[in-house]
């Protein structure tokens, strides 16, 4: 029998817990055996002693082991249960073209995803921009989807991991959540609890990412491909560029159209192709679809060219309760703002440079985020024609156009826009958009 004070005196102390301690202390988190108080300190003893690979492999699995675990077993698929994770960006809209793309090349994708918090866009409100597409359908019609369509992408059910939902709201209200240890344990402790063979990790980098240096999201990275990995799921993390936004647009509705533009062929955003192929190549082959990046590359662009994703993704969202012809007709149903008007910089020259996180927070301002967690959101804000850093800014090219339900809300995300591009005499070099993949066999 263990104390909860001796095992935060231990970790306080800087001693590495034991598997056991670890399980005991978990199980105390989530039936209520363990105080508010005790997590708090836990969670700032953590934050300062760190763990070593060995604990954080411990906490991750007995956090998703804390609530159900999906097993697919008796769905018997022809493929591999393959999933991929971001930590959030501006204009990330590649969960709903990769979902997709993976499935047509004969994976299942049993997406579990999150709203939009800060300046980050959440997949979920995007799908919440669809009319009847339900993000918390009951398992059994999640499961039926997932074998029909190839994909399903929806949000965290209540007994999934109820470990990390009372621990991470303890630690958001205690300043203890810039813990590699225990971001690591609660990102992948509702992706393992998924029942995934392989998972491809999307780690931002830049001025829009949740890390705050290019050195701490590495060090994430390595931790979460080595934690995974030692709890038996085959991962991956790419490093991705998040110093401009990501696809051309950004906010629910916008995205929505730009993910199926995508799909279809009308409009590809070079960018976003390149980590979307990037992230599907990495899950083709952990998964055992494709055995090099060649062969996987050649999978995807035929299900891109041969409309076989685009016909996924509308057989999820109609599966998921959205309509039937939401891909060839998505104008009919997705909302439009009242405004839609271009913003033009005050001089003409060279994008230079990007906040890419102001620019998130300008959709959060037009009501398309949330300032608290439960506030209602706009879905038809946003920004789109975003330029993108090294196009030349002129009276013909604006910055980007504003989607906005009054004056006074266009008025101030142009001012947010005009604020966070920099422009230049000279054309800056162009910006990388995968820096690094972090394999199992590399660290």
């Amino acid at each position: 029998m263990f104390l909860a004070q001796e095992i935060i005196r231990k970790k306080r102390n800087g001693q590495a817990l034991s598997k056991e301690e670890i399980q005991f202390f978990v199980d105390g988190i989530t039936n209520n055996n363990v105080s508010e108080g005790q997590i708090a300190a836990f969670g700032m003893a953590v934050y300062f002693n760190d763990m070593n690979m060995d604990e954080r492999v411990a906490i991750t699995t007995a956090m998703r082991d804390s609530g159900m675990v999906l097993n697919w077993d008796s769905m018997n698929f022809d493929g591999p249960v393959v999933d991929k994770h971001s930590t959030g960006g501006v204009g990330d809209v590649i969960s709903l073209m990769l979902g997709p793309m993976a499935a047509a090349c004969g994976g299942y994708v049993p997406m579990i995803s999150g709203r939009g918090l800060g300046h980050t866009g959440g997949t979920l409100d995007k799908f919440d921009a669809i009319p009847g597409y339900q993000t918390e359908p009951d398992s059994d019609l999640f499961r039926k989807v997932v074998k029909e369509a190839g994909v399903a992408i929806i949000g965290q059910t209540g007994d999934l991991v109820p470990a990390d939902k009372r621990f991470y709201s303890i630690r958001d209200n205690t300043a203890t959540v810039e813990s590699i240890s225990l971001i690591t344990a609660s990102i992948l402790s509702k992706k393992l609890a998924c029942g995934l063979d392989a998972l491809a990790m999307d780690v931002k980098v830049g001025s829009g990412a949740f890390m705050p240096t290019y050195e701490a999201s590495e060090e994430l990275a390595r931790s979460i491909t080595a934690v995974a990995n030692g709890a038996g799921t085959k991962t991956t993390a790419l490093l991705t560029d998040m110093n401009q936004v990501l696809a051309s647009c950004a906010g629910n509705a916008v995205e929505v159209r730009e993910a199926v533009d995508f799909l279809t062929g009308k409009y590809r955003n070079p960018r976003l192709y390149e980590v979307t192929m990037g992230l599907c190549q990495e899950m083709l082959m952990l998964g055992g679809i494709a055995a090099n990046e060649t062969e996987a590359r050649n999978k995807l662009n035929t299900v891109l060219d041969n409309g076989r994703a685009a016909e996924l993704f509308g057989k999820m969202v109609s599966g998921l309760g959205g309509p039937t012809d939401f891909v060839e007709a998505y104008d009919k149903y997705l909302p439009e703002a009242s405004i839609v008007r271009p913003v033009f910089a005050d001089k003409t020259g060279f994008a230079h440079s990007m906040d890419t996180r102001e620019l998130g927070l300008a959709v959060v301002t037009l009501g398309g985020g949330r300032r608290k967690p439960g506030d209602a959101l706009d879905y038809s804000v946003g920004l789109t024609n975003v330029c993108a850093l090294g196009d030349e800014i002129n009276t013909d090219k604006p910055l980007a156009v504003v989607h906005a339900q009054s004056e006074a809300a266009f008025e101030e995300a142009a001012a947010a826009v005009k604020g966070a591009i920099q422009l230049s005499d000279t054309q800056p070099e162009k910006q990388v958009e995968i820096y690094k993949a972090i394999r199992a066999e590399d660290l």
